[in-house]
């Protein structure tokens, strides 16, 4: 068993589009879309192209779709959403048709996979007991046990962070595969992980950031040009989120 595991979307397009072109050469046998797939520029187009895989994708529900499925109903969203956050929600779930509004709420929230010689793998959004919990890099270990405690796999994989990294917690490894469409990296690009009986290996794809850009600005979507310039052109450094993840974390 090969995963790929492509986290954190937000439905740029152009970027899993590029993701899913490099797949071409790797050929999991799956690929797990591990939530805030649809809270972005292009909700319908990421949905109907990850369709055209079928049974080669599994999905578990992020924040994002849990927040864009609120907003379909009429609810209000969380107060802790930013009014560009709360914006985007509600353009994204103006996008959606009934089914795709039933499809992303009635996701599961984590899966269990298996794959030779790296044991049970639980994907979970952000950490398994909540779709938003924060940590980092520089989590003291001592709050990384609370958040684990009791985890049974010898691997779990999170996002929501939107960064790229490893932990070691006594056996029990802890990956983040950073974000496809919002990568807060060193440099830009699409961020995702392999899995393989061979390990497991960070990556980054390379795509048209400029095409990418053009499409997204002309998509409608709410604060198009603060998402071209932050998140696709140029990216947040990690050193600088994770001290800003860290200071969220503590507020919490």
């Amino acid at each position: 068993m090969k995963i790929a595991a492509l986290y954190d979307i937000h439905s740029n397009l152009p970027a899993l589009e590029a993701v899913l072109k490099e797949l071409e050469e790797v050929q999991p046998d799956l690929i797990l879309v591990g939530g805030d797939s649809v809270a972005g520029p292009f909700p319908v187009g990421t949905l109907q192209r990850l369709a055209q895989l079928g049974d080669r994708v599994r999905y578990i529900r992020g924040n994002g779709e849990r927040e864009v499925a609120m907003a379909f109903d009429g609810k209000p969203l969380p107060s802790n959403l930013s009014e560009q956050g709360s914006a985007q929600e509600r353009w994204a779930a103006t996008q959606l048709t009934r089914a795709q509004r039933d499809f992303i709420a009635q996701l599961p929230e984590q899966l269990t996979l298996s794959v030779a010689g790296l044991g049970d793998i639980l994907f979970c959004h952000a950490t398994p007991r909540n779709d938003e919990e924060i940590f980092s890099p520089a989590t003291s270990p001592e709050r990384l046990a609370t958040i684990f405690a009791g985890v049974k796999q010898q691997i779990v994989v999170c996002g929501h962070t939107h960064i790229q990294f490893e932990l070691k917690l006594g056996q029990l490894r802890i990956l983040n595969p950073g974000s496809v469409g919002m990568p807060y990296d060193d440099e830009p690009g699409a961020c995702w992980l392999l899995l393989s009986p061979q390990g497991y290996e960070m990556r980054r794809t390379a795509y048209d950031l400029e095409a990418a850009a053009q499409a997204i600005v002309a998509s409608g979507f709410p604060y198009a040009q603060e998402f071209v310039a932050h998140n696709v052109l140029q990216v947040p450094k990690t050193a600088e989120t994770i001290e800003m993840l860290e200071r969220m974390a503590e507020q919490s």
